[in-house]
């Protein structure tokens, strides 16, 4: 699997190819952080439709370097339409690639997105996020964990083989997107549309998240996500707190009541039957938790925190990760400028989410919720409305630890960083993963390469040199060991 005109050499043994893909991606390593460089200038944020040229553009630029491995590259329009401020505003492209077809070769597709979070210096940025600075070996810059570098990583891993004549020993594809940070909009359609895309492919590989220690890390699961928007409507206009306070039902009042309803200090959420339906721990899943290296405070430290709710490891974790959780987000409505503005609102809106986990039914928590709200609102007898609607709805993703994809990544990660991976499950949802495992039915794993401390959304994103560099080195070695053991399964 090399470009048109290239001559492969003779295949070198595993101990000595693997040398030579080290040895070659150190001496890359320069270039590899300039092409990340180049990367990271382009402002593809998805949430201000007025950039949607540069996230066209950061595709055009991720198809012309993938072009290059010798890859079939398509850039396929979604067949969706989006409407801002009741205008219609065009999708970027999604990046469906090619490279190989050999049937005695297992076929890896590499996801991965392109377009980034919001990023502005006076959010308290050290350096400018759209300018790559390198700090004590560290790249800061929107992007530069979520998702350009993994993205980048995946490639160079390719280019290694290429730049050396060595055989690929999988068939790669990749389908790169645009528009993750938003829901990926369009990206289901367009899977549907092109399911024959993925009839040769064997293995599904996500690098959209990070480790939880310093210790590399294999993730098998993620959560789901319910969101909420809660409006009180009283009046037709805002009021005088001095002419009205005190003799009106106010919105903002009700609005308090309803959300402090949901959760206690504890982290507890206290709708009936919310819990119902998690699924139980087992013992072997427990197991898990024992071996993962995880200290509690340098992960305070580290997050600026000062007291978890949780006191031990495993209680810790379990709450992150397999249990569902309630998180307030705000209030749309009330003033929060500077100064005092001594107004009453008459139209608030409470948003706030669930982290979703299995076996947890997005339907049934919809109605738990909107009965839970209807019931405290009744109680305060308040002549105003009441309108609960969930905008956003993504499953939790989980799969089997035991499949072979993951002992391929478990070899590659002991080769590479000489320890054995924790084996983690992400509190976050990436709805991709589920929306994989259901629509192509393909086997669906996580190899994350970005740092724990790496503040993907946050200020000051970065991702550290040797994260990118070895983790190059991991997706390199990954394809090997996943080749090798799939010839195995193959005779076997």
């Amino acid at each position: 699997m090399l470009p048109l005109g290239a001559e492969a050499s003779a295949p070198a043994s595993s101990s000595v190819l693997l040398d030579q893909i080290f040895h070659h991606i150190d001496l890359q390593q320069d270039d590899f952080v300039q092409a990340l460089k180049e990367w990271l200038t382009v402002e593809s944020e998805s949430s201000d439709p007025k950039l949607r040229g540069e996230l066209t553009r950061m595709m055009d630029i991720a198809a012309k370097r993938i072009q290059a491995l010798g890859a079939t590259v398509e850039l396929i329009s979604p067949n969706v339409k989006q409407l801002i401020d009741e205008q219609e505003v065009p999708l970027p492209p999604v990046l469906l690639a090619n490279l190989g077809n050999d049937t005695h070769k297992p076929t890896v597709c590499f996801y991965g997105h392109v377009d980034v979070q919001p990023a502005k210096m006076d959010d308290g940025w050290i350096t400018k996020p759209y300018t790559m600075t390198e700090i004590n070996g560290n790249l800061y810059a929107r992007g530069a964990s979520d998702d350009k570098g993994p993205v980048l990583a995946w490639i160079h891993a390719v280019e290694t083989f290429i730049a050396l004549k060595q055989d690929i020993p999988v068939n790669m594809k990749f389908i790169i997107e645009a528009m993750e940070e938003v829901g990926s909009l369009g990206l289901e359609e367009t899977i549907k549309e092109h399911g024959h895309f993925f009839s040769d492919v064997d293995y599904i590989v996500i690098s959209d998240n990070s480790w939880i220690s310093r210790k590399p890390a294999l993730t098998y699961g993620t959560r789901g996500d319910a969101y909420f928007f809660v409006e009180v409507k009283g009046g037709e206009r805002d009021l005088h707190s001095g002419s009205f306070g005190g003799i009106i039902h106010e919105p903002m009042n009700d609005l308090i009541a309803l959300l402090a309803s949901l959760v206690d200090s504890s982290g507890h959420i206290l709708i009936p039957g919310i819990y119902d339906d998690v699924a139980p721990i087992t013992e072997e899943e427990k197991k898990l938790y024992d071996n993962i290296e995880f200290d509690l405070e340098e992960h305070k430290k580290n997050n600026g925190l000062k007291k978890f709710i949780q006191n031990s490891k495993r209680n810790l974790l379990m709450q992150l990760w397999r249990h569902p959780s309630l998180s307030i987000h705000g209030i749309e409505g009330a003033f929060y400028g500077i100064g005092s503005k001594t107004v009453i609102p008459a139209k608030v809106i409470g948003k706030f989410s669930i982290r979703q986990v299995p076996n947890m039914n997005l339907s049934v928590a919809e109605e738990q919720v909107l009965k839970h709200l209807e019931n405290v609102f009744a109680k305060r007898n308040s002549p105003n409305k009441l309108t609960v609607t969930m905008p956003i709805a993504a499953l939790p993703w989980v799969t089997d630890v035991k499949e072979l994809q993951y002992e391929a990544a478990r070899k590659a990660i002991v080769k590479v960083f000489g320890v054995d991976p924790d084996m983690i499950r992400d509190g976050a949802t990436i709805p991709i993963a589920k929306t994989f495992q259901t629509l192509t039915q393909k086997r669906v794993m996580m190899i994350p390469i970005g740092g724990a401390d790496d503040g993907e959304h946050s200020q000051n994103e970065k991702i550290s040199r040797n994260n990118y560099i070895q983790g190059t080195k991991l997706f390199a070695t990954f394809f090997l060991e996943l080749a090798e053991l799939h010839q195995k399964t193959q005779k076997d």
